[in-house]
């Protein structure tokens, strides 16, 4: 299982970073409304500086056609190097795109996928990550789950690997892992919101008061002999 985080502010992925398992890191021009009117490359590089050689960065491309999507492809692996994924959403130019890309080396994450044939046709096109978007999904009334499950049948046989995104709440998350999701790419909002249980909280506070009551307070193991 994969742990990505979905957002483009450096101060929160650096916290991120410190206390979650995070293997990468997604990005979208929705995402990027929300940092303000912000150098692109600079941040870009920043964020691939910030997570380090051993996690992903994802990158999408803005045009519509598939000559220009080939053409911001090569610009981001020219300034952020050919191990960043870049994400195309998939409809019929953005997969002549993926199968163009993907035959030439680049890393594809095929991005706005809400039925099983997207998935399926972008993974035969070479895509490595498949961008399932659970939330809007649920909004429109597609069964999410259903077609993480689908996808999972189809794509045993190849090395895609499906990505649950847009999140509104950790039963999401869950269900996507359960249904067959290999990835999941969160907010770090959710996260920290998911960790501060009032019964995790309640739990740790008797503990520590149990220990306290023989031991003193604000003693420690390092306390004792």
């Amino acid at each position: 299982m994969e742990l990505l985080l979905d957002t483009a502010n450096t101060g929160k992925i650096e916290k991120a970073l410190e206390f979650y398992p995070i293997t990468g890191v997604t990005t979208n021009p929705s995402i990027l409304r929300k940092e303000g009117e912000v150098p692109f490359w600079n941040l870009m590089e920043d964020i691939k500086e910030m997570i380090g050689p051993g996690r992903s960065l994802h990158v999408q491309t803005i045009s519509s056609d598939s000559e220009g999507i080939i053409r911001e492809a090569g610009l981001i692996a020219e300034r952020l190097g050919m191990e960043t994924y870049i994400k195309i959403p998939v409809d019929r130019e953005g997969l002549k795109a993926i199968k163009d890309l993907a035959s030439e080396g680049f890393r594809i994450t095929a991005t706005a996928i809400y039925t099983e044939l997207q998935g399926v046709l972008a993974a035969m096109a070479g895509a490595s990550y498949l961008a399932v978007y659970y939330n809007r999904m649920e909004n429109t009334s597609i069964d999410a789950d259903d077609v993480i499950k689908g996808l999972r049948r189809c794509t045993n046989e190849c090395s895609a690997k499906i990505l649950g995104a847009s999140y509104r709440n950790v039963a999401q998350i869950l269900s996507s892992f359960h249904s067959g999701a290999h990835a999941v790419t969160v907010s770090p909002d959710i996260l920290d919101k998911a960790m501060y249980s009032p019964l995790v909280s309640g739990a740790i506070e008797s503990f520590r008061d149990d220990w306290y009551s023989i031991h003193g307070e604000d003693s420690s193991l390092l306390d004792i002999e």
